[in-house]
């Protein structure tokens, strides 16, 4: 061995000391200093080779593993606690593999060897055999995609319309996940998809529609059939998604013909002022007339149902009289030329006098109503005496 001191006498690196079995010779090594009994820890003696020896390493190990598994329980059962310990790490490491959330806006899917399950997960805690099997988890709340140009420097939602108009559209669509796996794998971009297939839609719907119903008219009738064409391609593609609304945000002509537009909206605007008043000026007119001809058919048929009567009556009259004749024509012919003279002398301005009769009667010259009949001569200025 390199640390032996074989040369006796004098020492090795350990110091000097002589070659005997008890290590009696002379000189110490580094366990003490002389050549007495002194020997280095851990050396269990032996004869033959003198001088101290250095510790063994493997022994030092060795004894520190007895001295851990005497302290811990059970004495020697040091591998078998580690394997335990190990064992739940490892099935903790599992269970936070193998359990997965899923909310309540949230549906999963659960993948086996990368082939998907038709089973969908719905909110609450999964469990799932990982590694062999993962999930992927689809919000189903909706979602909103703006398409066509916020900003009218973009060319990117102008379109040209039936009547060969060009205008910028700018809508919303409303859309969820209602079928998660046709979602995940049957297209690669879905929201992609929807911006695409909603705009080709729109362009196809304003392109077979004038302008102004775009613009104005009827725009809750171009959302609809929008999304009436976008919810059936999108089936057709099987991609999970349902449209639930597109709304027009905007419709505006270019920006290099607005002013010409405005000038145009402006004179449509006038000119249905212009026909709501003349409607109204019509309808006052006609109304009033049709008024005032009510009112002369109804004095008409007042008048009518008068004269009837009267008519009626006086024949009624005549009848009656007529009888009362036939019975005592003398008498009748009497009264009727003394009622026939009384209505006419009844209102006459005269005093009749039968001869004989006017005995004492003095004539009257009627002053009084000579001067009222007379017309009152104009007054004189009299500005001119004064």
């Amino acid at each position: 061995m390199p640390w032996s001191n074989q040369s006796g006498g004098g020492g090795g690196p350990w110091g000097g000391g002589g070659n005997n079995g008890n290590n009696n010779g002379g000189g110490g090594g580094p366990w003490g200093g002389g050549g007495g009994n002194n020997r280095p820890p851990n050396n269990n003696g032996g004869g033959g080779q003198g001088g101290g020896q250095p510790p063994d390493l493997d022994e030092i190990i060795r004894q520190g593993q007895d001295k851990l598994k005497k302290a811990m329980p059970g004495g020697g059962g040091f591998n078998a606690a580690t394997g335990l310990i190990g064992l739940v790490v490892v099935a903790g490491l599992y269970l936070t593999q193998a359990f997965y959330t899923v909310q309540e806006d949230e549906l999963g899917v659960e993948l086996l060897f990368g082939k998907p399950k038709q089973e969908v997960s719905t909110a609450g805690l999964h469990f799932h055999l990982w590694p062999i099997e993962r999930y992927e988890i689809v919000q189903t709340s909706e979602k909103q995609i703006n398409v066509g140009s916020s900003a009218r420097a973009s060319s990117v939602g102008l379109m040209l319309s039936g009547d060969q108009n060009i205008v910028d559209v700018t809508f919303s669509v409303l859309y969820q996940v209602v079928a998660p796996n046709d979602y995940l794998f049957n297209v690669s971009d879905p929201e992609g998809m929807v911006r695409q297939v909603a705009e080709s839609a729109m362009r196809e719907v304003v392109g077979k529609r004038p302008a102004d119903d775009a613009l104005r008219n009827d725009r809750d009738g171009i959302a609809e059939e929008v999304r009436s064409i976008t919810q059936s391609t999108l089936e057709s593609y099987g991609t999970g998604i349902q449209v639930n609304g597109l709304k027009l945000e905007d419709v505006a002509p270019p920006r290099e013909v607005a002013d010409s537009f405005d000038e145009v909206q402006r004179a449509e605007q006038n000119e249905d002022q212009f026909i709501e008043e003349a409607n109204r000026y019509s309808n006052r007119v006609l109304g009033a007339a049709r008024g005032e001809a009510a009112q002369i058919l109804e004095d008409a048929a007042a008048y009518k149902s008068r004269v009837v009567e009267e008519a009626k009556g006086e024949a009624q009259r005549f009848i009656s009289v007529y009888d009362e004749y036939a019975k005592a024509p003398e008498v009748t012919r009497k009264r009727l030329f003394l009622e026939t003279m009384e209505k006419v002398l009844g209102d006459a301005n005269k005093v009749i006098v039968e001869q004989g009769q006017g005995q004492g009667v003095v004539p009257y010259l009627p002053l009084p109503e000579i001067n009222k009949r007379r017309t009152p001569a104009p007054a004189t200025s009299t500005q001119g005496a004064n």
